[in-house]
Order: structure tokens, then sequence, then C-alpha cells
């Protein structure tokens, strides 16, 4: 028989072991609800984004339908992958020469970038169109018609031949606007303006061999140029 002391003494650990498991839950309860604040749900936006990305990545990893073109004077870098042959190197460099030296305009002005050989351009011919006007004339290697053009496509080398003899006279180098330069050949207007704007920077141009140093000029193109400009 328990004497009363006993009794209240077993009563008052029933007491604090109830109040332990009450304090226990709640803490659990307490941290579940606090999980949001240590790591958030992810935003409402930042799901539509997400998905909207991977979406276009999928888009992107499906080979290109019959008849489908990839417009390489703006195709992205991303797009450009879907070419056949052509992997992320090779797609950024196609961007950044073309961001670099203007619009390519036809197969042969794409001949210019490093790195795409002639079995690589004849791969992707079928699988490309050209909407631009090409800033600048490709270089003599690069004038055969490396691979099959999807019909209406330009030919750079006709293209240059246009380009020569539409300059009203003989344009001076050293006075000649952005806009009056662009008629000779091989230059669009990306380098016509950075002819002006290192002109402008350096000084004027005492021989037709100071060309080369604008960035995209070079030796070769600036003697292309002898004879079709003055510089007073």
């Amino acid at each position: 028989m328990l004497t009363r002391d006993e009794r209240r003494a077993l009563l008052f650990l029933a007491i604090v072991t109830v109040v332990g498991g009450v304090l226990r839950a709640a803490g659990k309860t307490g941290s579940a609800t606090g999980a949001g604040v240590v790591a958030p749900a992810l935003a409402g936006q930042d799901i539509v984004q997400q998905a909207a990305q991977a979406r276009r990545a999928q888009a992107l990893a499906q080979p290109l339908a019959p008849g489908e073109r990839v417009d390489v004077d703006h195709a992205t870098a991303e797009e450009l992958q879907r070419l056949p042959g052509v992997g992320p190197r090779l797609a950024a460099r196609i961007v950044a020469d073309r961001e670099a030296n203007g619009l390519f305009g036809s197969a042969s002005g794409l001949a210019r970038v490093p790195g795409l050989g002639p079995a690589t351009l004849r791969g992707i011919g079928p699988f490309v169109t050209f909407s631009g006007v090409p800033a600048a004339a490709a270089g003599p290697s690069a004038l055969p018609v490396l691979m099959a053009l999807p019909s209406g496509a330009p030919d750079s080398a006709s293209t240059a031949r246009a380009g020569r003899g539409t300059c009203a006279g003989r344009p001076s180098l050293n006075r000649a606007t952005a806009a009056e330069l662009m008629c000779l050949p091989g230059l669009g207007k990306a380098l016509a303006e950075r002819i002006v704007a290192d002109r402008e920077e350096h000084g004027p141009f005492h021989d037709i061999a100071d060309l080369a140093r604008v960035p995209g000029i070079g030796r070769v193109r600036s003697e292309r140029l002898r004879g079709l400009v003055t510089i007073p």
C-alpha cells in the first residue's frame, strides 16, 4: 500500500512526463513551421521561369524538322548547336565572328569562321539560311560554294563583284564617313565604323597599310583596297 507521499511523487512524475511529451511535440511542430524561413519555397515566378527554360532547352535538343532552317545571321549559339556537327565551341566561334566582322550573308561568308571546314559546311548546308547582307567579302579560299545552299541564298562571290565599282569615285580614307566607306568591296557597316573610330582616336592614315591597325581589317584586306581609295 502506497503512502500519501509516494502517491504524490508518482503523480508529479506523471505530470512531468506528460508536459515533456507536449513540449517535444510542440518543438517538432515549430521546427516544421519554421522550415520555410530557413529554406523558403520556390517563388511562383521562379517556377514559371524554370518551366520556360526547361521547355526551351527541350526544344533546342530536338533535331531539326524536315524543311526547318536555322538563320545563321541571327541565331543564338544554342540554336546553332542544333545543326549537325556544330558543338558548343564551334557555335560560340560562329557567334563571336559574326559580332566582330558582321553578318555572313552566304555559305562562303560563313567559311571564314576558324574551324568550320568544308565537310561541316556541306553537312549543315541543307539546314541553314542567311537573312543578312554580308558585311565583308570572304577571302579567295572561301569563294567556291562549299555546301549546298537553300534556294535564294546569295553567293558571296557575286556579292563581292556587285560591291566593286559602286563608289562614285575614290573615297578619301581620312575624310569619308562610315556610310561612304561602305561602298568599298569587303567593307560593311561594322568595319566602316571601326575605320572612322580608329581615325578619330589615333589620327589620319598615311598609307593603305595603316588600315591593318583597325580590328578586323588585317593586312590582306587592306591591300585589296589599295587603288580604290585616296589618302590625301
